[in-house]
């Protein structure tokens, strides 16, 4: 659930020990695929996840990439469809890792922490806005691995962006990054007013 705090600063959102394991496992098989690399024919063969490139490509983490910085805005959206879809994912990846870390270990998960990201304000809207416009339009165009990838990576960045550490940072640098990008694009292009 995303709640406002502070005034409206900042977006609340609460994600679970077995979730934030769960975007851990993720992130982990998704980079050692990316480190084996499927040069040689492996995986799941034609149009499969791993199939072909070169082993340890930076190319290849941009699909990956993209979509955990996606994911981190769509957490920093309070509400609309962004924000909802970014509970739902949260609300599936802290299920489906308790119902895992139970039957792995026994033990039950426990509320990690309630973290807080920076809310997009009016000037990043509009460079989630443009992005998510942009990435609906052209998906007819985008490969089915690509795009496998870039959804990976959204759970990944709904589910570890709430932490603390080293993850928050990362989130806090991103969701500043658009609301810094959109008043520049306001003041620059659309008013021409550079400062």
């Amino acid at each position: 659930m995303n709640t406002l705090a502070a005034g409206g600063q900042y977006t609340t959102t609460v994600i679970s020990t077995a979730g934030f394991a769960l975007g851990l496992a993720l992130l982990g098989v998704e980079l050692w695929r990316w480190r084996k690399g499927g040069g040689k024919g492996g995986g799941k063969g034609k149009g499969g996840d791993d199939a072909g490139g070169k082993a340890a490509d930076p190319k290849a983490l941009i699909p990956l990439g993209s979509g955990i910085i996606c994911g981190v805005l769509m957490i920093a959206c309070p509400a609309g469809l962004l924000g909802t879809l970014a509970d739902f994912l949260r609300w599936g990846g802290n299920s489906v890792g308790d119902i895992a870390m139970k039957w792995l270990t026994g033990a039950a998960s426990q509320q990690l922490g309630t973290a807080a990201t920076p809310r997009i304000d009016s000037y990043g809207a509009i460079v989630v806005t443009a992005v998510f416009v942009s990435l609906w339009l052209a998906r007819k165009g985008i490969a089915k691995t690509i795009k496998g990838k870039w959804w990976k990576g959204v759970v990944i960045g709904v589910l570890l962006c709430v932490s603390t550490g080293v993850a928050a940072m990362l989130a806090d640098q991103i969701v500043q990054g658009a609301n810094g990008l959109g008043a520049w694009a306001i003041g620059g292009l659309a008013k021409g007013t550079l400062v």
